[in-house]
């Protein structure tokens, strides 16, 4: 082999020039100028036997074809193909495919991973080039090395290749996926397609159909992408393209799982897969369609105006999105044969298909069986609970999103709950609402709330960092308004706790009979159970209202009298009525029954005073209100519906017939019985 050329060029930085490289050239005249020298030395750079030989992977797919790209520089096609020197050194001696005849020779480094240009020429025995430019001596040195391969009797014959267009492909749930091979793209514009996520990793192989973009559960773009790669080798070089930017963003890239990839892009259903595979290189998706469109409406769409373009298979290239209980989403899919067609398909972005306005999208393979494999678990779900399209909706827990965000928890109100919101609103749209306050949101603080099926609920959780952030956020945001394109909506703000929170996200709510979600403020819990002494107070109380309340009901069961006029007579029309002896309780004022005596005090009878007869005001059942209120009856204390259930809560067995009896017979007959009285706790003794 004879080095019949030499030649060095110096690019020069666009973003950030450099003094030292004031003398190179930009990229696109390099890449020019160096097509030029080859082509001047009598070599055609298209022919098959023309090589590209680089020092490792990094120089062409992690500087030269991302930069090109960067910078819309189309590199000719044999800068697609080159051979990596540390990998033919592996290949011709690491795997003993000429054994070097020279001895005796150092081990040679592990496979696969020769250091630097020193190790492989210190097995080799070639003396380094020596000279004060860094660039030209390495040049000389791969230069040394390939002669010695050839001279031994290898040949470069499996060059490494770049993939300059990514291919489409179908993959199935039951497809195995090398977990080596995956990294999940995070902070992507949600407007970004397959393409420009390929353009990201320009140099790298994706493998067919290798990029996956995820949805939100609203079927929108949530700004990550999940991109295999043909192998591990090539994922580990996507992991070092962390925090490369797309335009202003930069993007974030991590490992990923098989299991992953397959759960967004594996295709479960045989209607993806017979109209992904009718070879389109184009797919479009189209969004706020008509309830009631037509397939051919969509062909009219597309071959009518200026510009038109044909869709692929006619009417077999539209597919439908539709609903578990097949009504129309108002989203489709469409097919087009060439990748010229998809510019001509997106121009007609908001055009009109009657009143309606209809946005397009670039899609994927991926996010067809994504889309349709909702499409599919929504109705499995509905055909294996027949019962859940008529069951009502206060039935359905609230699940939501696994939060990235550890929730707050405890009885602190230091969180705010947003009610009312639009369906459509996203996290930027609260944002703008709090205004002032959004900057008292801590990290990932925004929590939104979605029903059983995933849709939103127009409820979110917003966690501040303070209990008066909180208050003054609910106190000056609440009953406020929500613009959302032409909807103006009032937001319900409330403070609350991170239990609230938690009850609620965590799907908490398990009573059939509990609210959907938590009313505002504080969570109830059960009162305590009342001390012994305090427990003694309100026995001695509900006795006392008891009697009270019975000497009143008897008073006002009277019959109509006759109003005389004054001096009223001393004589009553009916006298009170006697109750036997034997029938009352032993009586205790209040202020005996909370005297600390060592011993209970003995009860005693209670006689009737032989009292003169007095006159009662004249009252008519008819046609007046009886002079007791049932409001009066309530307890004094607010755990009285926490009494020990072994306390007798009813009148001793009877009583209600021994007051019946002393009535007067006039009486007896709308009267019959004492259930329709309150009853009260009563306690012999106390």
């Amino acid at each position: 082999m004879t080095v019949i050329g030499q030649r060095e060029y110096a690019v020069r930085p666009t973003r950030r020039p450099s003094e030292e490289l004031q003398t190179g050239q930009p990229l696109d005249i390099v890449v020019q100028q160096f097509d030029e020298f080859i082509r001047s030395l009598q070599v055609d750079p298209h022919s098959p036997l023309f090589r590209l030989v680089t020092d490792g992977q990094p120089p062409l797919r992690q500087c030269l074809h991302p930069e090109a790209c960067g910078k819309e520089i189309n590199l000719p096609t044999y800068y697609a193909r080159f051979h990596d020197l540390r990998k033919e050194y592996v290949r011709a001696y690491t795997l003993r495919a000429v054994a070097t005849p020279r001895a005796p020779a150092p081990p040679p480094p592990p496979p696969d991973h020769p250091s630097t240009l020193l190790d492989m020429l210190n097995y080799l025995g070639i003396t380094p080039y020596s000279g004060d430019n860094f660039y030209a001596a390495e040049v000389k040195d791969m230069a040394s090395i390939i002669q010695r391969i050839i001279s031994d009797g290898f040949r470069l014959e499996l060059p490494e290749t770049i993939d300059l267009v990514l291919e489409t492909g179908i993959c199935s749930k039951d497809d195995e996926i090398d977990g080596n091979c995956i990294v999940r793209a995070r902070g992507l514009p949600w407007q970004s397609s397959d393409q420009d996520i390929a353009k990201f990793f320009r140099g790298l192989n994706v493998a067919k159909g290798g990029v996956a973009l995820c949805l939100s559960p609203q079927g929108r773009r949530n700004g990550e992408a999940l991109v295999r790669f043909v192998s591990q080798e090539h994922r580990d070089m996507a992991l070092k393209r962390h925090k490369h930017h797309i335009g202003p963003r930069y993007i974030e890239v991590y490992r990923a799982s098989g299991e992953d990839f397959l759960s967004v892009a594996g295709g479960a259903t045989c209607e993806a897969a017979a109209f992904l595979s009718r070879g389109a290189q184009v797919i479009v998706r189209m969004r706020g369609l008509p309830y009631d469109a037509t397939p051919q409406q969509v062909l009219d769409f597309f071959s009518s105006g200026d510009d038109p373009v044909q869709v692929l298979d006619g009417l077999e290239g539209v597919l439908f999105v539709r609903r578990a209980d097949g009504r129309a989403t108002g989203d489709a899919f469409v097919l087009f044969s060439k990748e010229e067609d998809a510019p001509k398909a997106l121009s007609r972005h908001r055009k009109l298909i009657g009143a309606r306005y209809i946005e397009l999208f670039r899609s994927t393979t991926a996010e067809v069986q994504q889309v349709l494999n909702r499409s599919l678990e929504s109705r499995a779900s509905s055909a294996g609970t027949p019962s859940a399209a008529s069951a009502p909706a206060e039935g359905l827990l609230p699940v939501t999103l696994v939060p990235q965000h550890v929730i707050t928890s405890g009885t602190a109100k230091d969180c705010v709950r947003l009610r009312g919101l639009p369906y459509e609103a996203q996290v930027e749209h609260i944002l703008t609402f709090l205004d002032e306050f959004a900057k008292n949101i801590v990290v990932q603080g925004v929590h939104m709330v979605y029903n059983a099926q995933g849709h939103p609920s127009g409820e979110a959780f917003i966690q501040m960092d303070s209990e008066t952030s909180a208050f003054l956020c609910a106190q000056q945001k609440h009953h406020r308004y929500m613009t959302f394109g032409k909807k103006q909506r009032y937001i319900e703000v409330f403070q609350c706790s991170g239990d609230d929170m938690n009850l609620v996200l965590t799907g908490g709510v398990t009573p059939a009979t509990s609210p959907k979600v938590l009313s505002p403020g504080t969570l109830l819990s059960p009162p305590p159970a009342p001390a012994p002494r305090l427990l003694a107070h309100h026995i001695a109380q509900q006795s006392l209202l008891a009697r009270q309340h019975e000497n009143l009901l008897l008073a006002s069961l009277r019959p109509p009298m006759t109003l005389l006029p004054y001096p009223r007579p001393q004589t009553p029309a009916y006298p009170l009525p006697m109750l036997p002896q034997q029938m009352l309780p032993a009586k205790r004022t209040y202020e005996r029954a909370f005297s600390q005596a060592d011993a209970a005090p003995a009860k005693r009878p209670y006689t009737v005073p032989q009292m003169a007869p007095l006159s009662l005001p004249v009252f008519s059942y008819g046609a007046s209100a009886p002079i007791f209120s049932y409001a009066n009856t309530s307890p004094m204390l607010s755990y009285a519906n926490a009494l020990p259930t072994a306390v007798p809560t009813a009148l001793p067995a009877g009583y209600g017939t021994a007051l019946s009896a002393a009535l007067p017979p006039s009486m007896t007959s709308p009267f019959s019985a004492l259930s329709m009285f309150p009853t009260y706790p009563y306690y012999p003794g106390v």
